[in-house]
């Protein structure tokens, strides 16, 4: 081969390295980018937990019905069963809107309600619910589930209801029993998970969230959640 040729390989050579190490370079840029992207973003929901207080606790049980749904305040003249995924962001939507007054329900105990949590979103999803029913053994499932849904990540599966941050988010409330971390770590409730997702087929529900008042299903008017309409179904029962 020539001087000049083997120049040219050599050069060849430097280039495709020197390309392939900026190659490199974006993407661990990018990685490095995108994990303290993500911290701060965290940092930034937690912070809206900042200064939370526990309400009074409230007893959950088992509802001896299929699907073994987490009841609240039973033997109350209304009974509303709530299907919800922890993911979902209409669920959220759903929570903003009238949580307040579904809490209120529950507390001024003129309601029972019976809260399906479902996971069919992913592995986060079952995660959270695992962290919801181990909250509902500490009696502050009220509390944690409305934690969950202020900080809710915009999407799904972003990493973020992993176990160490759903403690987390208990720690962030007050909710930080050995019982209820070591809850969240083992997965204790993944049983109970799974059967709350299976009862999905034998109430016909295909969503979330799915709201039934004694036993009928609710079909808003509005295109939203409208805490008024919402209201008025519930008191006519």
């Amino acid at each position: 081969m020539s001087k000049q040729a083997k120049a040219v390989a050599g050069g060849d050579h430097f280039t495709r390295w020197l390309v392939i190490g900026m190659v490199v370079l974006v993407v661990v840029t990018g990685v490095i980018f995108s994990v303290i992207s993500s911290s701060t973003k965290a940092n930034e929901s937690f912070a809206a937990l900042k200064g939370y207080s526990l309400g009074q606790p409230v007893a959950t049980t088992i509802d001896s019905a299929p699907g073994s749904g987490l009841v609240l305040n039973p033997g109350a003249p209304v009974k509303i069963d709530i299907w919800e995924d922890p993911q979902c962001p209409v669920c959220r939507t759903f929570e903003t809107s009238v949580g307040a007054y579904v809490e209120d329900l529950v507390r001024a105990k003129k309601a029972t309600v019976v809260f399906h949590v479902l996971s069919f979103l992913g592995p986060e999803s079952i995660r959270s619910a695992n962290a919801l029913m181990c909250s509902a053994d500490e009696s502050q499932y009220l509390d944690f589930h409305k934690a969950m849904y202020v900080i809710q990540p915009a999407l799904e599966n972003s990493g973020f209801y992993s176990n160490a941050n759903l403690i987390k988010i208990g720690d962030y409330i007050g909710l930080k029993s050995k019982r209820f971390t070591d809850c969240v770590t083992s997965g204790a409730k993944l049983d109970l998970v799974k059967t709350h997702a299976d009862s999905m087929s034998i109430y016909k529900v295909t969503g979330t969230p799915t709201v039934f008042i004694n036993g009928n299903l609710w079909q808003r008017k509005a295109n939203g959640f409208d805490l008024n309409e919402f209201r008025s179904a519930v008191e006519a029962g």
